[in-house]
């Protein structure tokens, strides 16, 4: 059973994509992909509830033993990644409905969506560095399909762009597999956490190790390797923005976090201070970004790259609190991230653009589309009670503890920026004027696409403002994982048997 816990979030995106593609000129294949997202959140919450139930899970498939056959294995993070993954995937595709048109839907959208969903999942289950490679390509390719589909020049231009950058990226990461596997003679996660130590040159470590943190941080999109991300993640569909924007860098954090507290542990003075920095610029240079740009998207884009900096600032630190918090902001920026680039898309088809200048007297009229933008803006700038006023606490508490108190400055400077950037939207958007004097409504947008995108705009921010208010067992949630990544005893357990453990 532990094993069908593992494989059905991955099973059912591959068999929903199957079933979307051979359906796609039909209006039924736009619902198997709702119906198979669903499934895949059951399944997803199925697994999370077996994991805090029993602790860390391992599935060998095909009954190969460890490390020489394909492992899945579920820590909290894991799990916890993969429930918000599911989460995230059901209230796009929803808000699809409505605004993906059924020329996108003929050409492959939702076989290509589920395809993608299924390279994230497996990203985060995997217990092997090579098969990790293997479901990068998957999330690689199909995301790149969803980048170009439609064909204009903006979106080929973006697209190109999109897979050279992370070509590099992948070189990066198969140079530092081959050498790994030639040090080693092994690319399972948990053995490696015990061959690694023993590797007797341990400066090709390091460098291997900065390999890996290339590929990453490129995938990531850290410090200076992001200028990808707002060249592309403007020009799709606001669906594929808005899942992008949630799930697709965060890969890259999830697996810099998992080598670089399992596997990369020998040098910690010198790669988690370069990732303290890296991370201090990245939040830096992201929010000076987003400042200097005047479109709606834009904004947000480069909103990603400030936020991905305060993920890996708490990954860098190394310690139970700093880890708690990195875990903490990846669930809630998910979800901020994702519900952002979705209002911005029903603003978009109110106002008839997402240049700030070009737009604006949306709060008049859609109110509570005002109230939906406020909800994540405030929580992505880390006002309180909001989940990212606790994000934000956590990583900057766990900052000041070491005694970092310039990056902690720098991390709260940037929150005060990312306030700058969101009332600058507000105020654009939402309060001036329309500047051509027209009058932006809701009531111009078709009934029948208003309603299944408004549906997960007002879900994700009721999601929001519960995390905010109650936060608690969130940080509990946080915290079993952050222990588990400082501690992997019982990850190499689950995989490797009892009498592995270190």
């Amino acid at each position: 059973m532990t094993s069908w816990f593992l494989a059905a979030p991955l099973v059912i995106p591959f068999v929903t994509a199957v079933a979307a593609f051979l359906l796609r000129n039909s209006e039924t294949g736009r619902w198997v992909s709702v119906a198979g997202s669903a499934a895949m959140l059951v399944a997803s919450l199925l697994l999370m509830a077996e994991v805090l139930d029993k602790g860390v899970l391992a599935g060998q498939m095909g009954n190969w033993p460890a490390p020489f056959g394909i492992t899945l294995v579920a820590d909290t993070l894991s799990a916890v990644m993969v429930v918000i993954t599911a989460i995230t995937s059901l209230a796009v595709v929803i808000y699809g409905m409505g605004e993906v048109p059924v020329r996108l839907e003929r050409l492959g959208y939702h076989a290509l969506y589920n395809a993608m969903i299924a390279g994230v999942t497996g990203a985060f289950l995997t217990g092997d560095i090579f098969n990790l490679y293997v479901w990068f390509e998957v999330m690689l390719i199909s995301s790149f399909g969803l980048l170009v589909l439609g064909g204009t020049k903006e979106q080929l231009d973006a697209g190109v762009k999109y897979v050279a950058l992370n070509l590099v990226s992948t070189l990066a990461f198969l140079a530092g597999i081959g050498m790994l596997y030639g040090m080693t003679g092994s690319l399972n996660m948990a053995e490696l956490a015990l061959t690694v130590p023993q590797v007797e040159n341990q400066a090709l470590v390091t460098v291997v190790a900065m390999l890996f943190m290339v590929g990453f941080g490129v995938k990531a999109a850290v410090f200076p390797l992001f200028f990808w991300l707002p060249a592309a993640y403007h020009t799709p569909r606001f669906s594929v923005s808005a899942v992008f924007a949630g799930l697709l860098t965060k890969v890259g954090v999830y697996a810099l976090m998992r080598v670089f507290t399992l596997i990369f542990v020998g040098d910690v003075s010198f790669t988690h201070e370069i990732l303290l920095w890296v991370a201090a610029a990245t939040m830096v240079t992201g929010v000076l970004g987003a400042a200097a740009q005047t479109d709606f998207r834009k904004i947000l884009s480069f909103h990603i790259i400030s936020q991905i900096g305060y993920m890996v600032l708490g990954l860098a630190l190394y310690t139970t609190t700093g880890l708690v918090g990195g875990v903490f902001y990846l669930v809630h920026h998910i979800i901020v991230k994702a519900n952002l680039f979705l209002i911005a898309g029903i603003a978009q088809k109110a106002a008839g653009g997402n240049e700030l200048s070009r737009i604006g007297g949306l709060y008049k009229a859609a109110p509570f589309l005002g109230l939906l933008f406020l909800i994540p803006a405030f929580s992505l700038a880390g006002f309180p009670p909001l989940s990212g006023f606790w994000a934000k606490f956590v990583v900057v508490k766990a900052t000041l503890e070491l005694g970092h108190w310039f990056v902690a400055f720098l991390a709260l400077a940037v929150g005060l920026l990312t306030i700058f950037s969101m009332t600058k939207i507000w105020a654009a958007a939402f309060w001036k004027p329309h500047p051509d004097g027209i009058e932006p409504s809701l009531s111009r947008v078709d009934r029948g696409e208003l309603v299944p995108m408004m549906i997960p705009v007002v879900g994700l921010a009721v999601l929001t403002m519960i995390i905010g208010l109650h936060p608690e067992p969130f940080v509990q949630i946080a915290e079993t994982a952050a222990d588990q990544l400082l501690d992997p005893t019982a990850y190499i357990t689950a995989v490797l048997g009892e009498e592995a453990a270190p």
